[in-house]
């Protein structure tokens, strides 16, 4: 069984590694754009697929991972922030309400057949003032994340409750993914046994 993450993240990484599963990672090189009206949900799910199919067209004989993240709230989809400036806003605007992430998966097997699937966490942020605005994105964790915080790091401070899945906050809805290679043909059980 041959597994390639097409995802440079760190986090991505680590999920997977945790799961004992043997894998190599290869960041698909295809730069990140934006549809001009299209839906968060329809992006990540886009954006997934594109990284996915540039590497499967690399490693055809693998089961090729791909993923997208992102923050969406008021119709808006939140990326990586450009700079700590607008890091501080994502923060404010996240600040005392309820926000989505929303991860796209795709996975391409060998034998051609292809999964596409859009996981959907709802989190809520305690109320902030700009001072602890500030001061956490001063932490130095906020820009290579979707909506600049990190759920897993000191970001958890920031959040007073979730619906739905954990993982997928992280970067990589795991219980979807594992479901999505079962339907693959590869079995929960195989999945276990692979580290042992």
């Amino acid at each position: 069984m041959k597994l390639v993450l097409a995802s440079g993240s760190p986090r991505r990484r680590q999920l997977l590694g945790e799961l004992g599963w043997n894998f190599i990672v290869e960041p698909s090189a295809l730069k990140e754009s934006r549809v001009p009206g299209e839906s968060p949900e329809n992006m990540v799910c886009r954006l997934a697929e594109t990284k996915a199919a540039d590497v499967f067209s690399r490693h055809r004989d693998a089961f090729v991972i791909g993923a997208d993240t992102v923050v969406a709230i008021d119709g808006r989809a939140l990326g990586k922030p450009a700079d700590v400036d607008e890091a501080v806003q994502m923060i404010e605007m996240l600040q005392g309400r309820v926000h989505t992430v929303m991860t796209g998966v795709a996975v391409l097997a060998p034998d051609g057949r292809k999964l596409l699937s859009c996981e959907k966490t709802d989190v809520t942020f305690r109320k902030l003032s700009h001072e602890e605005a500030i001061a956490y994105v001063a932490q130095g964790e906020s820009l290579d994340k979707a909506g600049a915080y990190a759920i897993q790091e000191k970001g958890t401070l920031l959040v007073e409750s979730i619906r739905g899945c954990y993982f997928n906050v992280v970067g990589l809805p795991l219980e979807a993914l594992s479901k999505m290679l079962a339907e693959l043909g590869w079995t929960l059980a195989e999945q276990w046994r692979v580290n042992r």
